[in-house]
């Protein structure tokens, strides 16, 4: 048994305590939360700074941690797409130890969970053994062809069937984007996951050519469907927003994970929230300004009390595999969004979203959500953080 106090305690799912203490058995669930007053001096584990859950990061590449470095910054989403492609095929065991370090340095960082994006199995092994519990998000795309979605959907099957999902690890199959993903995909998607307390992830409204091409076809999508020799002849634009094509092909009665949203209005938060009760909304600071150079409007998510969580994307387009990282971002460029929320934002609802919350994201007795000691308490430049439990 430990007994853990800091400065301040916050529990996310109440109050912050002063001078608290957590309690924990040998297995980091929580058994008690009292004051310091309460105890004997020597028998406390004493830390200067704020304890808060540990993290969950609700977006991530793990399959791609070998391109860190690789491509370009600010080059805008699709030449970012074009860059991926052309180093995915490297040696297995370049990226299985890509894979499995990128995995350390989340656990470094204080993330219990993380919400990943699977094209391969490369990560099997890795999440077979790793600390950090993984929802294995298995993407599928066919290029907004219906011909090509039996095909598409029986070649990720076997990825979906391969992947992890042992012990407290899960996995659905999700859709990519809007503009990558076909009706009759869709349905096939929605199909293999019914309905049984599941979280669907997608891309969202990542740049503003997805806007044009939804809604009168133009915009440089055109040119990269050609490029990849799908281009779309028949296909025809809705003349609505991306977001309306996917909420209209999704499955409102599961947790549904936008992400991104980098151009995401008022008014697609609003409709999204109408279509389903289930919505929640995953921001990539780094991702946004590694690829677009721009963020998302924050204030129009919390003026819409939009369930937001934190996702690190991948190495490919991010600097580090850090929540805490994407917290100092937002505070430094939209820094009226307040402390507590971005705790919220980076624990509880990241729980809520991958549905761990029964054992996630808040500090409460009976829960082993991990223990993280940030130095101080808010987020600056110089904010640290260290896993306690």
């Amino acid at each position: 048994m430990r007994k853990i106090t800091a400065d301040k305690i916050y529990t996310i799912s109440g109050k912050p305590i002063e001078e608290g203490v957590v309690i924990v058995d040998e297995n980091g669930k929580i058994i008690d939360l009292t004051t310091r007053t309460e105890h004997d001096e020597a028998s406390l584990e004493k830390y200067e700074g704020v304890i808060i859950p540990g993290f969950i990061n609700t977006h991530c590449h793990l399959e791609l941690s070998h391109m860190k470095g690789k491509v370009n910054t600010g080059t805008g989403l699709i030449p970012f797409i074009s860059s991926v492609v052309q180093f995915r095929d490297f040696p297995e065991e370049i990226i299985l130890a890509e894979i499995e370090q990128a995995d350390q340095e989340m656990w470094e960082n204080g993330i219990v969970a993380v919400g990943d994006i699977s094209n391969k199995l490369d990560t099997r092994a890795t999440k077979e053994k790793s600390n950090i519990r993984y929802y294995t998000f298995v993407e599928m795309f066919d290029f907004m062809h219906d011909s090509n979605a039996a095909k598409t959907f029986e070649q990720y099957k076997t990825v979906y069937d391969g992947q992890s999902d042992s012990s407290n690890n899960k996995k659905s199959c999700v859709p990519h984007a809007p503009y990558s993903v076909s009706k009759e995909l869709f349905r096939l998607i929605n199909e293999t996951n019914g309905e049984n307390n599941i979280t669907v992830s997608i891309h969202n409204q990542e740049t503003a050519h997805e806007s044009k091409l939804f809604q009168d076809k133009t915009g440089d999508f055109i040119d990269f469907y050609k490029m990849v020799g799908l281009p779309l002849v028949d296909w025809l634009p809705t003349s609505k927003t991306s977001l309306d094509y996917a909420l209209g092909h999704m499955n409102p009665n599961v947790r549904n994970l936008f992400v991104h949203n980098t151009m995401t209005s008022r008014a697609d938060i609003k409709a999204a929230q109408n279509w389903s009760a289930n919505v929640y909304w995953a921001t990539c600071a780094n991702a946004n300004l590694y690829i677009e150079n721009r963020l998302p409007n924050y204030q129009d998510f919390l003026d819409t009390n939009a369930k937001m969580a934190i996702g690190t994307d991948s190495l490919t387009s991010n600097w580090q595999l850090s929540v805490l990282e994407e917290l100092k971002t937002i505070a430094k460029y939209q820094s009226y969004v307040p402390f507590e929320t971005l705790l919220t934002w980076a624990t509880l609802n990241g729980a809520k979203a991958l549905g761990y919350e029964k054992d996630l994201g808040s500090i409460e007795i009976g829960k082993s959500p991990g223990l993280n000691l940030l130095s101080e308490d808010g987020i600056s430049a110089k904010t640290q953080v260290k896993r306690l439990v």
